[in-house]
């Protein structure tokens, strides 16, 4: 009853696995229709965005060019560099909304890239309205507070940080600028699901099934060797004389 039970817990743990996996297939799915949607109100989802959906959105606004903040950890470049990140002052509303302009390519160095100006007056922008990128684990504390000038890096973009860094409320989620052929910045944005996507809930599967299938071979095999062991005759004993 005990190897059954552990079987089962072993199968249901494989099963859950393989329920995450697609979950996040599917997400990644939704995420690249999303990049080639229309456009819709970002009235309708700025404070409000539907879970697990990425709206495309176009917003009006001004940058405010003296507040730029540098993720210092994206995985796009071996050469290094940063994810720049800049408030926008939306027309019409007292929020900020934190911009993602994209990755700036390093060159090999600890330094960090050469910044291009900001364009001034009211942009007219367009993008997925996505989450923050995942934080990970936090080491230092908040770096923003610690440094006066900007631009300002981190290897985590916290909002709530940014937030209080910047004196202003933010909406809960950023705006990731479409792929621009004549910009300098890399925009090849994907969904980063850390050490978990896909293809690893599958292997943890594997591993689970394998536990499954292992616990049942070793009950049988056991008791095979006990029921040999009893068809066994007894071994005569002569006495000596």
């Amino acid at each position: 009853m005990l190897t059954l039970a552990a079987s089962a817990l072993f199968v249901r743990l494989g099963v859950w696995q393989l329920h995450r996996a697609d979950f996040k297939v599917d997400l990644l799915q939704r995420y690249a229709a999303a990049a080639t949607a229309a456009p819709q109100s970002f009235a309708s989802v700025a404070l409000n965005p539907p879970a697990d959906a990425f709206p495309r959105i176009d917003v009006r606004g001004q940058y405010v060019a003296d507040r730029v903040y540098l993720l210092d950890n994206p995985k796009h470049d071996d050469l290094g560099g940063v994810e720049v990140f800049v408030p926008l002052q939306l027309t019409g509303s007292s929020r900020l909304l934190l911009v993602d302009l994209g990755f700036l390519p390093g060159n090999g160095t600890d330094k960090t890239p050469q910044l291009p100006v900001l364009p001034t007056g009211v942009q007219h922008l367009h993008g997925l309205y996505l989450p923050p990128p995942p934080r990970g684990f936090e080491m230092g504390g908040n770096a923003l507070a610690r440094q006066t000038t900007w631009p300002k890096k981190s290897i985590y973009l916290d909002p709530t940080q940014v937030a209080a860094d910047l004196g202003a409320t933010l909406y809960p989620r950023m705006l990731s600028l479409d792929a621009d052929p004549a910009s300098i910045y890399v925009r090849v944005h994907t969904l980063d699901f850390g050490d978990m996507p896909p293809a690893r809930h599958r292997a943890y599967a594997f591993q689970w099934f394998s536990f499954a299938v292992a616990v049942i071979v070793i009950l049988l095999v056991v008791n095979r060797d006990k029921r040999r062991k009893r068809r066994q005759p007894p071994t005569d004993h002569v006495d000596g004389p």
